[in-house]
């Protein structure tokens, strides 16, 4: 019995180790475009200090880890938002007025999808998982805010061919769809509805954001939905 618990014990540590190294790989991929300000970044620092921490060693330390980071993050995409607002002429303000606004509906149904799918899963690791998907978004959007704020606003920003006629954007568009079709596939008909909505928040969030963002922000955004949706659906039902 002992030598059982033992080794239950064992799996779970091994488990949540290999979670945090999970989210310090996200962490860095999802730094990746905005190098320059995440690698240092206060806030990771933080919360990579927080998930060494000892006493933060169990499941719920860790996602209390995220959890913090999360509202750090979005404060620092709320400040970075009114930096940016001011320094804008007053057509493009509206633009990312809404842009903001989409994103913060999306936001809120993506925490209803997600709770969905992982409600579908069992064990520790993937509370991680969950808390790690709630913040990366948050993360994303301040850092797209910040770079934005320090460029010159007032010029415009160069115009990003359509979807089509960007090879990358439309391998990564059609990815994007096969993923989501799996996961909606893979979903419980109780969840569903939750995903669709989610993924329609997404895409209205998109549509306002991509017209202000050039090629390469363009293929992030993308990019992170696609990693999002391909996550999911390796992970919906998992016990």
């Amino acid at each position: 019995m002992m030598k059982g618990k033992t080794m239950r014990v064992a799996r779970l540590a091994a488990g949540l180790r290999a979670a945090s190294l999970t989210m310090a790989a996200w962490l860095l991929f999802a730094g990746h475009a905005h190098a320059e300000v995440g690698a240092a970044d206060p806030i990771d620092t933080a919360m990579r200090t927080c998930l060494a921490r000892a006493d933060r060693s169990s499941a719920a330390g860790q996602v209390q880890c995220m959890d913090d980071s999360r509202t750090a993050w979005r404060s620092a995409a709320d400040s970075a938002f009114m930096q940016l607002l001011a320094k804008l002429p007053v057509a493009r303000r509206l633009r990312w007025q809404l842009s903001e606004t989409r994103w913060v509906a999306w936001r809120d149904a993506e925490d209803i999808m997600l709770a969905a799918a992982f409600d579908t899963s069992s064990g520790s690791s993937y509370k991680l998982y969950e808390a790690d998907m709630r913040l990366q978004p948050v993360r994303d959007r301040a850092l797209t805010l910040r770079a934005e704020a320090r460029a010159l606003a007032d010029q415009p920003t160069p115009r990003a061919r359509v979807c089509s006629a960007d090879a990358r954007c439309e391998h990564v568009s059609y990815d994007l769809n096969r993923y989501y079709r799996k996961l909606y596939a893979r979903m419980p008909a109780h969840g569903r509805p939750a995903v669709a909505r989610a993924q329609a928040a997404w895409r209205a969030y998109s549509d306002a954001t991509t017209p202000l963002l050039d090629e390469h922000a363009r293929l992030d955004l993308l990019g992170a939905r696609l990693a999002t949706l391909k996550r999911l659906s390796e992970t919906v039902g998992n016990r």
